[in-house]
């Protein structure tokens, strides 16, 4: 089992380019956290020359990797009419190698106590979410929480600003830098 795991986007298409060709280009599958091609109107970090969403829809509808996408705050129904992948909402479900994989942006279940009562309801094994452009990944309970953070520097919470893709496999998930490509965060399963 190899499955891709990004989040937050935004648009940026060479980011979702760059971590399909180093990362996901043999991934069984690709989960994407939310807010896929959209930045929001007032959002005020949108910058480079990269931003192109119709071009990431174009790359995302002819992967030869399925997506599994998830809604974020800054996803629309406009973005779904270009997109041939359902972008699901509230929440998007995997089950691979044994585990239940449950997806979701994070904006409307901020706090750990509200992703812990979502994960232990919804049976989730792994709980993904993005929206907060940081990278997250630890074990409470019997749950993995994970969020890759984002692909995108100029959007990166991380105080280094490294950017975050992951690998979920049968015996570990990893977070790299999507750059560097190093490790930045690791977990046994």
């Amino acid at each position: 089992m190899k499955i891709g795991v990004i989040s937050d986007t935004h648009g940026y298409i060479d980011r979702v380019a760059l971590a399909m060709e180093k990362f996901f280009a043999d991934a069984d599958f690709i989960l994407h956290a939310g807010d896929v091609l959209y930045h929001g109107p007032n959002n005020p970090n949108y910058k480079g020359d990269d931003y192109n969403p119709k071009a990431l829809a174009n790359l995302i509808n002819a992967s030869k990797v399925p997506f599994v996408i998830a809604r974020g705050n800054g996803d629309s129904e406009v973005d779904q009419l270009v997109l041939k992948v359902p972008i699901q909402a509230p929440y998007a479900y995997a089950f691979a190698g044994g585990k239940r994989i449950v997806v979701n942006h994070g904006h409307f279940i901020p706090t750990d106590a509200d992703k812990d009562a979502t994960a232990a309801a919804l049976h989730a094994d792994i709980f993904i979410t993005g929206h907060i452009h940081t990278t997250v990944l630890e074990r409470r309970g019997q749950t993995v929480f994970l969020n890759p953070g984002t692909a995108s520097p100029y959007l990166s919470n991380r105080p280094d600003k490294k950017t975050g893709v992951a690998l979920i496999t049968d015996d570990k998930i990893q977070i790299f830098d999507l750059d560097g490509g190093d490790v930045l965060m690791s977990l046994d399963l």
